[in-house]
């Protein structure tokens, strides 16, 4: 027992050095890219501000590559040491060594869905509505629930409120339709109802529409006016609406069931939140895959072992699995997999090759 805590302890300082590490690098390419995107129109706390709420997303995205360079690092230098040497000298089996960097990865792994992607999905959409309200002094919201799909747009002319009982799958096609305009100060100045509504160049093309003044001193009905199509200018375009709703990141993972419940109902197609909800679920099991992966190309002696060449080669390999993760994700999106075996076929499958690999470095 003691045995398996001194590995895991050393894994997880090598963990988290690493961590550190590549924490200090995103936000310092963060920071950067953040000073160039809002120039001198914002300051440098409020840019300090979003790039400490993206800092979490972007590690959590990195999380299987630390994991492989943990492994790499801390077997390299058992290696090194000859500590596998003499734990195999003592009679026990290399895979001994594993147990507890196993045990680590899958605490940290759990950790990371259960607390981690909460986390993420609300620093995330803090960053991203503070980097709306710095470039365009308003926000758009789109909102999803029993009443039906809200939206809000703004611009200089100010905020513009819509709901629709239910929309296409990308949200660019509304049925039954409202439009409520507000004035920059805030009161609202038009009501406008419509049988649909698309999403076109720059407006909304609303379809047999029926406008409302609501300005004071006028009786709304009597200067009501009806329009058998109307344009309503529009700062929203489709990659801005499903940049609002299609992260599935930005929705925690114990609140996606109902999120694709209530995309379903909606009109929505919800197979990518489906997808995503499965793979997070799965990501403990890959996390444990990349480990073991690392350790099977570098757990040997260091006069055996090529260090360089092992090095790349679990890099190499992890970059890999990690594609073909992305790669099944993106099919299980389009419907060409169940969202069940496109989050889970690459985790198993990658475990094992992993057990493959250690059982043949153990067994030679």
């Amino acid at each position: 027992m003691i045995l398996h805590f001194y590995f895991a302890r050393r894994f997880l300082w090598y963990f988290s050095a690493i961590l550190i590490v590549f924490a200090i690098f995103l936000a310092l390419v963060d920071l950067v890219e953040q000073l160039r995107n809002f120039g001198n129109e914002v300051g440098f706390g409020q840019v300090v501000q979003v790039v400490a709420l993206n800092l979490p997303e972007g590690l959590y995205t990195i999380l299987p590559l630390v994991m492989i360079l943990a492994s790499v690092s801390l077997f390299v230098a058992l290696g090194r040491s000859s500590e596998l040497v003499v734990t195999r000298a003592t009679g026990r089996s290399g895979l001994v060594a594993l147990a507890g960097p196993v045990a680590v990865t899958a605490i940290i792994g759990g950790l990371a869905v259960a607390m981690g992607n909460p986390i993420v999905a609300a620093t995330s959409k803090r960053a991203a509505d503070l980097s709306e309200l710095y470039d365009n002094g308003g926000s758009s919201v789109l909102s999803i629930g029993t009443e039906g799909l809200w939206l809000r747009q703004g611009g200089e002319q100010g905020q513009t409120v819509i709901r629709a009982a239910r929309t296409n799958p990308d949200a660019t096609l509304l049925y039954d339709v409202s439009f409520f305009a507000y004035a920059p100060q805030g009161g609202l100045v038009r009501r406008i109802e419509a049988e649909e509504a698309h999403l076109d160049s720059g407006a909304w093309v609303l379809t047999r529409a029926k406008a409302w003044p609501l300005t004071a001193g006028l009786n709304p009905e009597a200067n009501a006016a009806t329009h058998e199509e109307l344009r309503v200018p529009s700062t929203l375009t489709q990659d801005s609406i499903r940049d609002r709703f299609g992260k599935p990141s930005a929705i925690p993972v114990w609140d996606m069931s109902t999120f694709i419940q209530g995309l379903e109902e909606a009109g929505f197609s919800a197979r990518r939140y489906a997808v995503w909800m499965q793979m997070e679920l799965a990501r403990p099991l890959f996390l444990v895959a990349m480990v073991l992966v690392a350790a099977g190309v570098t757990m040997k002696p260091a006069r055996l072992a090529r260090t360089g060449v092992s090095v790349l080669t679990a890099v190499l390999l992890g970059f890999g699995l990690y594609y073909v993760r992305n790669f099944a994700q993106i099919m299980g999106e389009n419907g060409q997999l169940n969202p069940v075996l496109a989050a889970w076929i690459p985790p198993v499958a990658s475990l094992l090759l992993a057990l493959g690999l250690v059982l043949q470095m153990e067994d030679g």
